[in-house]
C-alpha cells in the first residue's frame, strides 16, 4: 500500500505535526521550539510559533516537509 503524502503548511498546528511523526521534534527544536509539553503549543500553528520565536516560517515549513518526506 502506498504511503499518503502529507503536506505541512504554515497554518498546520504543531500538535497535528507531532501526531504524524513525533520525531519532527528534532526539526522544531532546531528552530528554537522546545515547549512540546505545554498544552498551548499543541494548538499553536507553525506561523504563530515562528512569530513568537522570531524564525522564518517558510524555511521551517520547508524543513519539516523535507523531514516528513524521508
Amino acid at each position: 500500500m502506498r504511503k499518503k503524502k502529507v503536506e505541512i503548511n504554515k497554518t498546520t498546528q504543531i500538535g497535528e505535526i507531532l501526531n504524524l511523526n513525533p520525531n519532527v521534534k528534532e526539526v522544531l527544536m532546531g528552530f528554537g521550539l522546545h515547549c512540546f509539553g505545554c498544552p498551548m503549543s499543541q494548538m499553536e500553528t507553525l506561523e504563530e510559533a515562528a512569530a513568537v520565536h522570531g524564525v522564518d516560517v517558510d524555511l521551517m515549513v520547508e524543513k519539516i516537509n523535507e523531514f516528513l518526506s524521508k
